[in-house]
């Protein structure tokens, strides 16, 4: 299977990163030496994507399309088309997605969460369209431990993990540790079929009274339509002040460009 398109969801207000998200939108918040939702976009292009649809809310299209276009002949961005469209009301991640439905129209497309960033070196993308087929979906999850179970949608596994594959029934969003079905996590890259867009207009508002994607991921599983790629490749969450800390020093310790000059920043401050 060939997947050439991604839609990255990057409306939201980066309420945890304020006064910062006051100034810009998030997903151009630096990170290391580029905006966050850069490194999202190469990640998708060396898996082959040749257009990466970017949800905005009605303020932040104008500014991220002049990024991109400004950039477009930069390594790892020169052969991706960057379009943004609108999500006029912030009514959840599920609501995001369904925005960009006339966009993706018929086409198999990664939906690639704008605030987690992956090692450069790592790669789900590849494994995602391994895992899927024409009528499966295939969402990325990773074992939790009990105490981050409140903060991320959980599957219902139908089976155990073969070659990395898990069967799955459903899909509860941020259950917390008592409810939580499992210990399987729902991390920010996810691959679906168009038929998502046949599920998401019938989702009542969730958690958070919000349109959640979990439950469109819920609704495929119990249609049979959705599985889980199983893998421990981290997520680096740059939507909250530590995370994002922790993924500039994450990414630039593995940039060759700057890797020694910033060892010896972080080992002069360790000393002190």
């Amino acid at each position: 299977m060939r997947v050439d398109v991604a839609l990255v969801p990057a409306a939201g207000r980066g309420t945890r990163m304020r006064p910062a998200t006051n100034a810009i939108p998030k997903a151009l918040l630096t990170v290391v030496d580029r905006p966050s939702i850069q490194w999202v976009v190469e990640e998708a292009a060396r898996a082959g994507v040749t257009e990466v649809v970017v949800v905005v809310d009605p303020d932040g299209g104008a500014i991220i399309e002049r990024h991109f276009e400004e950039s477009r002949f930069l390594p790892g961005l020169s052969g991706v088309k960057v379009r943004t469209v609108v999500q006029e009301e912030a009514r959840g991640l599920g609501h995001a997605v369904l925005a960009g439905r006339e966009a993706i129209g018929l086409r198999p497309f990664f939906v690639m969460l704008a605030d987690d960033l992956i090692h450069p070196q790592e790669d789900l993308l590849g494994p995602l369209t391994r895992a899927a087929d024409p009528d499966t979906s295939v969402v990325y999850v990773r074992r939790l431990p009990d105490e981050m179970m409140g903060a991320k949608g959980v599957v219902v596994p139908r089976s155990g993990p073969s070659d990395s594959v898990m069967e799955i029934g459903g899909a509860v969003e941020k259950p917390g540790a008592a409810r939580a079905p499992s210990d399987y996590a729902i991390h920010g890259r996810y691959l679906f079929m168009p038929e998502v867009f046949d599920h998401l207009p019938g989702i009542a508002p969730g958690y958070g009274g919000e349109i959640q994607l979990t439950d469109a991921v819920d609704s495929l599983a119990r249609a049979g339509r959705c599985r889980a790629y199983v893998a421990d490749v981290e997520l680096l969450d740059v939507g909250n002040p530590l995370g994002y800390l922790r993924a500039n020093t994450v990414l630039g310790l593995a940039d060759p460009a700057y890797r020694e000059g910033y060892r010896s920043i972080v080992d002069d401050l360790l000393v002190e």
